[in-house]
């Protein structure tokens, strides 16, 4: 099983879009192409972004897609929040395991609490991050600089 890649999409049309902050609409074609990416994919995604607030939207000839707030105020996390819907990262078991057996009867609860851990540990660290911080380590490594955290 993998963990979808929507959050990698957000972010990547989020730090575009930043890019680009005090220009003009972005179209989601020139987005896809900077993912080399389904238009319609991009499409959703941005729509997810719509929906939790992150960016907005103009219809219609000339339009195009827009950070809703400034780029210093979005974060990561926030855009893993509007994609993921609250999937998590690591699945449990598919099914229930044997009570039968010793490790079956405790996995579950166990894998649970460890998994859960993990978890808010990750969104912790995206929580960290700005699609800002993104857009300035771009730029450092265009410029050949060495890339911070």
């Amino acid at each position: 099983m993998s963990v979808s890649s929507r959050t990698a999409v957000a972010v990547h049309a989020l730090t575009f879009l930043a890019q680009w902050e005090a220009d003009d609409l972005q179209p989601s074609t020139d987005i896809a192409e900077s993912l080399e990416s389904n238009p319609v994919l991009v499409r959703r995604v941005l729509g997810l972004l719509r929906d939790k607030g992150l960016v907005s939207a103009v219809e219609g000839s000339g339009g195009g897609w827009q950070l809703a707030k400034p780029a210093e105020q979005i974060t990561l996390r926030d855009a893993y929040a509007a994609v993921e819907k609250g999937a998590p990262v690591l699945p449990a078991h598919a099914h229930p395991p044997s009570q039968s057996c010793v490790i079956g009867r405790h996995m579950q609860s166990l894998l649970e609490v460890e998994f859960a851990a993990a978890q808010r540990a990750m969104e912790d660290r995206l929580a960290e991050t700005s699609v800002a911080h993104m857009l300035r380590r771009i730029r450092d490594r265009e410029r050949g600089e060495p890339v911070s955290r």
